[in-house]
């Protein structure tokens, strides 16, 4: 998959309590964390009596150079690594976000995407807030600095006003909390460190990296306090039932080390691919995977099949991301360089290509004639997942309807268009076989059009940059209230 014509990832938390070098251990935990979202990354600690924090634009390394960590003091710390899905890529939207009240410090890392978020942002404007982003995550630290009379009930009101997909890490100067929304969208997990210490964290691979014990996940619509009495639960939502879980995460965003709901992230794909090969058995010479979100389920294909499987393409790993480059030439370009190919393995061949999905076709249309000019006699397309015929609201950035190819074009349209001998999706029910998990518990949304919560349609990315705008030009209106 490649980030140019494919959905960009979102998010990446990661937390650490009860350990002096937390700031350190959570950067590690960010590192292997950067697939989730490479636009900017941030950590927030604390000693007990105040926060240090540090964010910036770009890579976790970018972001924190030389001696930024010695700074981060404390045995407690939450990061965060971004990609935008509601407010734009600009430092003032990078997290963790801060805010001090009457209740003291709190911080606040999100992955998701608050699907009422304009709602409550309203609200809480008419009530007096005064908001320094545009991304909805603050709404969540305006509405715990809420006053009441008890602050776990504050914690349990507000979580109950937000709707849409939210995994939170939330750290005051005694706690760290960790926040699952009721339906489970985004995964979350718990972990435990050698001296005792907690962890909170996107996936299980990044415990792996500081050594940290897996425990369990985070359950859905559950509230997980850890301070230095230890860790205790609450159960925010406890009539809900339904899950819809994003079965994306199986397909693409995850890591392949990481585990997820008890199933290895590897083994789902590469059965993936196994379910490719039984509903599309093909003829040909050689199986070749898109890498490197390709690969698991190339593998699958063919363990299955029984056709060599082979890299012909090779990956320069050194090539940035190429939506994060400023012009189209250039980001040409690195599509180019990203990916080489060996020719002396395809001339002649019978090629069939197996990538994790299609969205605007695009770079795929490239790999197929760069085979096909390479002298492959047949060029075959496979791809791990349906159809994506819809945008994502639960912080997935897929484009609207207009963009998305398989919304638009039939398979055989699709298939001319990438100028393939033939093309084939993995069905629905294939990549629901290939977890091992039942069908009510997956968020297919994108593929089946099914959305678990409610939305408004006209809400985007840039809804909070909208209302700002709108804000600025209501300003010079004579006709708008004045304070004086």
């Amino acid at each position: 998959m490649d980030q140019e014509t494919h959905p960009k990832h979102y998010c990446g938390v990661f937390g650490v309590h009860g350990h002096p070098n937390a700031a350190e251990l959570t950067y590690y935990g960010l590192y292997a964390l950067q697939h989730r979202g490479q636009e900017s990354a941030g950590i927030v600690s604390s000693d007990g009596k105040q926060f240090f924090e540090h964010k910036g634009m770009g890579l976790v390394p970018q972001v924190f150079k030389g001696d930024v960590l010695h700074g981060l003091v404390g045995d407690m710390a939450i990061g965060h690594t971004r990609y935008s899905t509601t407010g734009s890529s600009h430092i003032g939207n990078a997290q963790p976000l801060t805010v001090d009240c009457f209740r003291g410090q709190i911080a606040i890392a999100h992955n998701g995407n608050l699907t009422n978020a304009s709602a409550l942002r309203e609200e809480l404007e008419e009530r007096g807030s005064i908001f320094q982003t545009t991304v909805d995550s603050e709404i969540v630290l305006h509405w715990l600095a809420q006053p009441t009379d008890n602050g776990e009930n504050t914690l349990v009101s507000t979580i109950r006003k937000l709707e849409g997909a939210y995994s939170l890490l939330i750290m005051t100067g005694k706690e760290m909390i960790g926040v699952r929304d009721p339906h489970g969208f985004r995964p979350l997990c718990l972990g435990k460190m050698k001296n005792g210490g907690y962890v909170l964290s996107s996936e299980t691979c990044a415990l792996d990296l500081i050594e940290a014990e897996f425990v369990r996940d985070v359950e859905p619509g559950e509230i997980v306090i850890i301070d230095d009495k230890g860790l205790r639960s609450i159960q925010a939502f406890p009539d809900q039932t339904k899950r819809s879980f994003c079965i994306f995460e199986y397909v693409y965003f995850a890591r392949p080390d990481s585990n997820l709901a008890d199933r290895n992230v590897y083994k789902v794909r590469v059965d993936m691919g196994r379910e490719l090969a039984r509903e599309n058995p093909l003829e040909g010479d050689i199986v070749v995977p898109i890498p490197d979100s390709g690969n698991c389920a190339a593998l699958g294909y063919s363990l299955e099949s029984g056709i060599p499987f082979e890299m012909a393409f090779v990956r320069n790993h050194y090539v940035g991301r190429s939506f994060l480059q400023p012009t189209q030439l250039i980001r040409d370009f690195n599509v180019r360089v990203k990916l080489n190919l060996i020719t002396d393995l395809v001339k002649d061949k019978r090629v069939i290509i197996v990538d994790d999905s299609i969205v605007r076709g695009t770079t795929c249309k490239k790999r197929v004639n760069s085979l096909k000019e390479a002298g492959a006699k047949e060029v075959h397309v496979l791809v791990s997942c349906p159809p994506h015929k819809n945008p994502c609201v639960y912080g997935i950035d897929f484009p609207d309807r207009s963009k998305l190819m398989a919304a638009n074009y039939d398979l055989d349209e699709i298939c001319q268009y990438l100028d393939a001998d033939s093309l084939n999706y993995l069905s629905q029910k294939g990549m629901v076989r290939a977890t091992g998990k039942p069908e009510q518990s997956f968020c297919m949304a994108c593929y089946d059009g099914n959305y678990p919560v409610e939305y408004d349609p006209t809400v985007d990315k840039h809804i909070m940059e909208r209302r700002r705008d709108r804000t600025e030009s209501l300003a010079g209106d004579d006709s708008q209230p004045k304070l004086l």
